[in-house]
């Protein structure tokens, strides 16, 4: 069965309503994205480090009890978990306040045998950082050499502005790794000032990587891949409770859509059809769609994808 390895960082989200705290559990853009694969079945692993403290055990424990391995989840005795405050607006959109542990020290990770075709998803200023970049890449070109697919999901917000022209070593990078690179409006509108999708796959993305899919909130999906592939897909007209993991679950969807339709690294240069491209895009936006209709961050338990 093949695998699908994700690698980020794990917060605990505080979500706060009219400025009142609502709920509190387990994040982190690739933490979603690993959860909801978990839920709906498929063989999901984690990669991260949390702080040696309760909440770094309760978020080992939630991973295990959704069906994510995670014996490669490090606990540091030196730092706590980090911690995330999202606050919902009146369009049930989110802005966030992050809160770190500056003294913990990145460990080294251990990592599990990657095959060829397994999946790897990454993503977010983890990917970039400089404090993370040497265990991020290390990993990174041990699942390229082993013929895994690379999902990037680019998740750079507007809090690490100042950082971009520091990061864009390791951004160009990350999209020469990356088989598919996922970004939305704000992140490219962050890094380049650009929010015309054609603008930013011709003169950013293309050059290193051909499949690229862009996310505007509400507005359809842009889909540019091999051969001048070119399509538009529209999001499903629903009121959201939350819009905290629509992203994130967007990259379940197309990660269980290239699994379910037996999507290899090798079927994916050499181009799928427009076909292949719509199923995917059918998983990406119904993964998405279902977790905006509660306050977790994820697909819910038992939930099955049509």
């Amino acid at each position: 069965m093949r695998k699908v390895i994700g690698v980020g960082e794990t917060v605990l989200d505080i979500v706060f309503k009219h400025e009142q705290p609502i709920g509190a559990l387990p994040g982190g853009s690739v933490f979603n994205t690993i959860v909801s694969l978990g839920r709906v079945g498929a063989d999901a692993t984690f990669i991260s480090a949390v702080g040696n403290d309760r909440v770094g055990t309760n978020v080992i424990s939630f991973l295990k009890d959704n069906g994510v391995q995670a014996d490669y989840v490090t606990k540091c005795d030196e730092g706590q978990t980090p911690i995330s405050l999202a606050f919902l607006n009146e369009r049930n959109d989110a802005e966030y306040l992050f809160y770190r542990d500056n003294k913990k020290n990145n460990p080294e990770f251990a990592y599990p045998d990657v095959q060829a075709d397994d999946i790897v998803v990454f993503g977010s200023y983890y990917a970039v950082s400089p404090a993370t970049r040497p265990q991020v890449v290390s990993f990174l070109e041990y699942a390229h050499n082993r013929g895994a697919i690379i999902y990037y999901d680019v998740n750079f917000r507007s809090g690490h502005r100042t950082d971009v022209m520091r990061i864009t070593p390791n951004l160009l990078e990350n999209y020469e790794y990356a088989d598919v690179v996922r970004g939305s409006r704000e992140d490219f509108e962050v890094l380049y000032r650009l929010s015309d999708p054609a603008k930013v796959y011709a003169a950013e993305v293309s050059f290193y990587c051909k499949r690229f899919v862009y996310t505007d909130g509400a507005n359809p999906v842009q889909l540019r891949a091999d051969g001048g592939f070119c399509e538009s897909y529209a999001v499903s007209d629903t009121q959201p409770v939350s819009t905290i993991g629509a992203g994130d679950n967007f990259n379940a969807g197309f990660i269980f859509g290239m699994l379910k339709l037996g999507v290899t690294r090798q079927r994916l240069i050499d181009g799928l059809t427009k076909e292949q491209w719509n199923k995917i895009m059918s998983y990406a936006l119904a993964f998405s769609a279902e977790s905006c209709k509660g306050t977790d961050n994820y697909v819910p338990k038992g939930w099955k994808p049509e």
